[in-house]
């Protein structure tokens, strides 16, 4: 694996459009490529983001530039939930599997009635997703913890070790990471499927390929974030422009050793354990 040229780091968002006026907790995309650092984009809605993102492929493809797409929810869910889903232990399945139930409007979704249908076939009824935002009741679907139980692990690996995460299997409230999860792996799947044998997907494939998404969270460079973050600046532009460019400052071989990570099945958080490391390349 080589070297990459250009960095995207998406902050994620599960819910619905969020207005033409830039805000906090909306989708903000920072970017930093040879040319240097970019003013952090924002995206009101998640189709808008995904043909930002698509366009930045196209581009990476024809100009031929490695590019790292890291997005900012879980690529994973905890062990053994993909082959209770799927029929087998590949959470590439569970993206599929998303993929062709997961509907998706600018106001519009229906997350809470797939996590419904899960819980329904896998939990009984009570888990293991949780918390339902909507007015209307999802048979299956607990509105909060209460009487809920889930038949898998409460969490990753890597989010027993990260401080800060959230469990993906909370759908609404603060942070409610689940929802990000059900409504960005049917996104990266299209884009998959659109760039057929161009993306890889960390840490599930070989990074051979001109593409690679990968898993991020900004909160490993909270302190960082919290010190360039003025009155005024919106702290989801900041950090994904930080850690744009904290990766790319990355010598490539230090890169290649925090890529160098074995999770089949749950994923991983690149950088975790690295956070010293990253912030440090942020004072320089």
């Amino acid at each position: 694996m080589t070297g990459f040229d250009r960095f995207l780091m998406v902050d994620w968002s599960g819910g619905n459009d969020a207005g033409p006026r830039p805000r906090k907790d909306a989708i903000w995309i920072g970017e930093t490529g040879p040319e240097g650092e970019a003013e952090p984009l924002y995206q009101r809605n998640r189709r808008m983001a995904e043909e930002t993102l698509a366009n930045g492929i196209e581009a990476a493809l024809v100009s031929g530039e490695r590019l790292f797409i890291g997005c900012d929810f879980p690529f994973g869910y905890p062990a053994g939930f993909a082959e209770a889903l799927t029929g087998r232990a590949d959470p590439l399945e569970v993206w599929g599997w998303l993929a062709d139930r997961v509907e998706d409007a600018p106001r519009a979704n229906n997350r809470f009635d797939v996590a419904g249908g899960i819980n329904r076939a896998l939990g009984g009824g009570r888990g293991p997703f949780w918390g339902n935002a909507l007015k209307r009741d999802i048979p299956g679907l607990p509105r909060t913890k209460a009487g809920y139980a889930n038949p898998f692990p409460e969490r990753r690996a890597c989010e027993v070790q990260g401080k800060g995460t959230f469990t993906c299997w909370q759908l609404a409230g603060a942070g409610a990471v689940g929802s990000q999860v059900i409504m960005g792996l049917p996104v990266l799947e299209r884009l998959r499927r659109r760039f057929a044998g161009q993306v890889s997907i960390w840490p599930y494939e070989a990074l051979d390929r001109p593409v690679a998404f990968v898993e991020i969270w900004p909160g490993l460079i909270n302190d960082a974030v919290l010190r360039a973050t003025g009155p005024g600046d919106i702290r989801d532009a900041v950090q994904v422009r930080l850690l744009a460019r904290a990766l790319a400052d990355t010598a490539p071989q230090r890169l290649r050793d925090m890529l160098s990570v074995e999770a089949p099945e749950e994923g991983w958080i690149l950088g975790l354990g690295t956070e010293s490391e990253l912030m440090g390349s942020l004072a320089a």
